[in-house]
């Protein structure tokens, strides 16, 4: 039988709440390169860091609860208020890339550059650097994580294939560069993401309940703490901000909230757990 996960201060699970800042940056130019700068699809990225990011940290704020925001580079130098305030909030604030970019388009030194371009921004405005990074549409390549511990970070909230976090595995050795892994049904875009241009989702199907989303959330949370797993729920201010989806974040913080020994953490304090005990 598998051992369960001993949490700080006898806890059953961890909660990292994370959330995607993405911006214009995800609008402005597709996977292909071409530039897609149609003012209503730009518009709907921009309400990610104009309004939905302010609701989610009173949501925040009102909870008690600590965050995890990745946010790109170019995004920060957009909006140094938000990014300020977050900040000030308590609230960790991780790489998301400069341009939302495809990082296995890139060679090594180019997502090097990708990455010191972003920290430069971030730390401009806040002082500090990113202590995480989750990689920005899609997969990364094999030596991403090499660099960003080389760059002083020490996570990854990028990859599917656990319940757990663990050491990644670099030059062939277990390293103290801890992956925090997320879950495609943790994420609000499949569930409840709109746009025609570019489509989303591709299907521009109807969007899933928004009680349905809730209940599917909570049976979720119900196994990793009856497993005693860490919970990544991973959101886009443009998608969970808006005013009626706001309150499937809140119902969900107060639902967890509603059980006895949940740690709620940023990333880096779940990876620097991780680090100093497994």
């Amino acid at each position: 039988m598998e051992e369960k996960i001993k949490w700080p201060n006898g806890a059953k699970c961890a909660v990292m709440l994370s959330f995607d800042i993405d911006g214009e940056t995800l609008f402005v130019e597709g996977p292909d390169g071409a530039d897609w700068y149609y003012p209503r699809s730009v518009s709907y990225g921009r309400y990610g860091p104009n309004r939905g990011t302010w609701h989610i940290l009173d949501v925040l704020d009102r909870k008690k609860v600590p965050a995890t925001f990745f946010v790109p580079g170019r995004t920060a130098s957009r909006y140094p208020e938000l990014i300020r305030a977050i900040g000030e909030a308590g609230h960790e604030i991780g790489c998301h890339g400069y341009d939302h970019e495809l990082f296995s388009e890139f060679t090594i030194d180019e997502q090097r550059d990708i990455i010191l371009r972003a920290q430069n921004e971030i730390k401009n405005i806040t002082g500090k650097s990113f202590k995480g990074f989750r990689t920005p549409s899609g997969d990364p390549t094999p030596e991403t994580s090499t660099l960003c511990k080389e760059l002083g970070m020490i996570y990854s909230s990028s990859m599917r294939g656990d319940d757990r976090p663990y050491r990644t595995i670099i030059n062939g050795q277990e390293s103290d560069f801890i992956e925090i892994p997320a879950k495609w049904e943790l994420d609000d875009y499949p569930q409840l993401s709109y746009d025609f241009f570019p489509a989303m989702p591709i299907s521009l199907d109807r969007l899933q309940g928004y009680h349905l989303t809730l209940e599917n959330w909570k049976r979720e949370f119900d196994g990793y703490y009856k497993y005693g797993y860490h919970f990544v729920i991973m959101c886009h201010p443009q998608v969970i901000g808006t005013p009626g989806k706001i309150v499937i974040l809140e119902e969900l913080i107060a639902y967890i909230k509603s059980f006895p020994d949940v740690w709620f953490a940023t990333g880096s304090e779940i990876a620097q757990w991780w680090q100093n005990n497994y």
